[in-house]
């Protein structure tokens, strides 16, 4: 075929070498049509909804756990110590998460529970919080000697693994849920002390700081308006975060015998009095530990979801 051959069907001055594409009937498709379906799943309205979604079904759970603590009977009206069914019975209508070794209602006693696992939680992130936060703060502001002794002293915290400092602290002050929470809370002190100093670092150097001590400031003064108010609201943030790992370290060490002692229905130790059961009775493990899990990841989820949040 010469240069000048033309294609038939081309119009003149078009490119005699282009073919039209053709569409899913043979026909020619034009570009308007071939991008991505705007109800596709990636779509701006799917992901919003995706988003909300992944806020109040953690939300949901978080509430839910909360009126367990609050309000357990409410939920479980039984006694978490009594038996009321034969032993070893099957998850059901009547017993929705079966029955343990002695005939308890195993729902009842995760219900009641949760008691004791919220609020060994809330002790531990309350001691980090103050403790760890006071020590960044002193450390931030202050500098000099001061500064390297505390940082020196949390890298010593940072450098023993968490759950070996917890289990020191726990053998210190003895067995029980708040004995436990305080252990899990020093393992976050350094975490929250390192935090906080980065972050008043950071406050202490910008230019409205600066300029409030050329207006005449005191240290405290400036401190308290200025660099504490700009400061800890990341500290707040890891808070919440530190929240569901403190469920997760305090039902790991009533797991291992250092939490609350039997028949007390902590959530460590229903894991651990049912592990002797796991081929014949999977539901002693299985129920709780799937209850444990479900709270954590809801409380990360929805610290995570409300941090990203604009001001």
């Amino acid at each position: 075929m010469s240069a000048h051959t033309r294609v038939p069907g081309a119009h003149p001055g078009s490119d005699p070498t282009r073919v039209p594409a053709a569409g899913p009937g043979g026909g020619a498709t034009s570009g308007a049509d071939s991008g991505p379906d705007r109800g596709s799943v990636g779509s701006p309205p799917v992901r919003r909804a995706r988003a909300r979604l992944g806020i109040v079904v953690p939300a949901l759970i978080v509430l839910l756990v909360l009126l367990w603590a609050l309000l357990p009977g409410l939920f479980a009206p039984g006694s978490p110590t009594a038996s009321v069914a034969p032993s070893l019975q099957a998850p059901s209508g009547e017993h929705w998460f079966g029955t343990d070794a002695t005939g308890r209602d195993v729902f009842t006693r995760v219900v009641h529970g949760a008691s004791h696992s919220i609020l060994g939680a809330v002790v531990a992130v309350l001691v980090g919080f103050v403790v760890g936060t006071l020590l960044g703060v002193l450390a931030g502001s202050l500098g000099g000697p001061l500064d390297d002794v505390l940082m020196r002293l949390v890298d010593v915290l940072l450098a023993i693994p968490g759950l070996l400092l917890s289990l020191s602290v726990v053998i210190l002050l003895g067995f029980g849920t708040t004995n436990a929470a305080i252990a899990v809370g020093v393992t976050s002190i350094a975490v929250f002390a390192r935090l906080a100093r980065a972050e008043v670092v950071r406050v202490r150097v910008s230019e409205y700081v600066e300029a409030a001590y050329g207006s005449g400031g005191t240290f405290l003064a400036v401190l308290r308006r200025h660099v504490l108010p700009n400061s800890l609201t990341p500290v707040v943030a890891l808070a919440a975060l530190q929240f569901g790992s403190a469920i997760l370290q305090i039902s790991t060490l009533g797991f291992l015998g250092y939490g609350a002692p039997p028949p007390t229905p902590e959530w460590g130790l229903l894991i651990a009095e049912g592990r002797n059961y796991v081929a014949t009775a999977w539901w002693l493990t299985v129920l709780p530990g799937v209850v444990v899990v479900a709270v954590v990841l809801a409380t990360n989820r929805l610290s995570r979801s409300i941090r990203s949040v604009p001001a």
